[in-house]
């Protein structure tokens, strides 16, 4: 009988925990549907505000990463102590009213301010639920969990890119603000009720759960060096992902004649689809061949990455829009390898009171360089470069960034050579 009451409460805990993680990954979906649907209203926004490539780069990039990454390491160190739950719910709240707002806007230093607002927000987010998540699976399917809730990056794409292309194109850029901004209030009050705050450091047995100062938590990340490869790995790869994943729908519109909605259409499943497959893979793989070895969690970027430049190249360089897209499927499903396992082991370097300021220094490194640089230099270098490629500056913009990004497979492989000492370290 105790068994059956034990087994009942097992599958019921099961299910529960994927429960919070679909939720949570649905959050993490509005999450990118609020930050990439300016990246595909972009053309029409530019050409109602008369700007230039570096003002978008500077709107879709750094000005959102300078505030999110700022506001980012206070509220993880305010979610390392007190309920994380209620923090992601009014995190949500505020990113989704401020992406309605951004509708409303007459100048590019009023919708700079709406951005600014919608960083703010999103700081809010991705810190407390990598902690919650990590609390609500065990250690060896950590991996597969965060992979799992970071595939809604790629859903937010999706449905960011489709449905914003869409909208744009029959009903204005202002109103798609309005249409995908709105229903993230609704769900903020879904999140409270539906998800309960975990114990913290459940499955961390023998570790003592104290609430951790950030001068102890930046000492700890001090003596890890693979944390440190980890996240300027994850930073110049995202600066390839965001650099030219932000400039993609204007190339396919200047360089192959496409709609606003033709690019969200064809984006939202190349770029969406795609990388839910990759980041999904990429963390259930580093679980299931990393038993035994657990730097399969970093050898897995250094593969994908890899793998990723020929078929990446090809897609910049190509006059064929439809093997383009085709290309871009697979190049992409390995260039989103990276980061379900980047964050999983980082989390697994840490205590349990320091994971989420841990994600915030993780997500402040990525975010500062690959957002936050990424977009910009590429539109520096477009803009630079008209006077050299004519009407083909943008395609040779974004083929820099790409040999840039190469630097951050070798990051990865740094990691690799301390992750074991530095595990030992956390198990010790």
């Amino acid at each position: 009988m105790t068994d059956s009451l034990k087994t009942d409460q097992d599958v019921k805990e099961h299910r529960y925990r994927w429960l919070v993680l679909v939720v949570l990954t649905i959050v993490y979906t509005f999450n990118f549907i609020d930050r990439q649907i300016l990246v595909i209203l972009q053309e029409p926004i530019k050409a109602e505000l008369s700007l230039s490539d570096a003002q978008l780069g500077l709107l879709t990039g750094f000005s959102f990463a300078l505030i999110y990454v700022c506001a980012g390491i206070p509220i993880a160190w305010l979610a390392d102590r007190s309920n994380r739950r209620n923090i992601i719910a009014g995190s949500l709240a505020l990113w989704s009213g401020m992406t309605a707002l951004s509708g409303m806007v007459g100048s590019y230093s009023q919708l700079v301010l709406a951005r600014l607002g919608v960083g703010l927000g999103e700081a809010g987010g991705s810190p407390p639920a990598h902690s919650m998540i990590s609390d609500y699976f065990p250690p060896e399917k950590r991996g597969t969990a965060l992979s799992f809730y970071t595939a809604g990056i790629y859903l937010g794409i999706l449905f960011g890119f489709a449905g914003g292309g869409y909208i744009a194109e029959t009903f204005g850029w202002r109103n798609a603000f309005f249409i995908v901004g709105i229903p993230g209030l609704f769900f903020a009050l879904i999140v409270l009720i539906l998800v309960r705050e975990p114990l913290r450091g459940r499955w961390d047995l023998g570790q003592t759960v104290k609430k951790s100062s950030l001068k102890t938590t930046m000492s700890t990340l001090k003596q890890r060096r693979s944390f440190w490869w980890i996240a300027f790995g994850c930073s110049m790869t995202s600066f390839v992902a965001y650099g030219n994943g932000n400039f993609y729908p204007s190339y396919l519109m200047r360089s192959h004649g496409f709609s606003v909605a033709e690019v969200g259409f064809a984006l939202g499943l190349v770029s969406g689809v795609a990388g839910a497959i990759g980041t999904f893979m990429g963390g259930f793989l580093a679980d299931r061949w990393g038993r035994n070895d657990k730097r399969w969690y970093v050898w897995i970027p250094i593969i994908g990455n890899c793998l990723a430049v020929i078929p990446m190249a090809y897609a910049i360089l190509s006059d064929d829009a439809t093997l383009l897209l085709l290309v871009l499927f697979p190049a992409n499903i390995l260039n989103s390898l990276y980061l379900g396992p980047s964050i999983a082991m980082c989390q697994s370097l840490v205590s349990p009171a320091m994971r989420a300021m841990a994600s915030a220094v993780l997500f402040f490194i990525l975010n500062m360089i690959g957002l936050g640089l990424g977009p910009v230099i590429v539109g520096l270098l477009s803009d630079s470069f008209v006077g050299i490629f004519g009407d083909n500056n943008l395609r040779y913009a974004m083929m820099c960034a790409l040999l840039m990004g190469l630097s951050g497979t070798a990051c990865f492989v740094m990691a690799a050579r301390h992750l074991l000492p530095d595990l030992q370290k956390q198990s010790g």
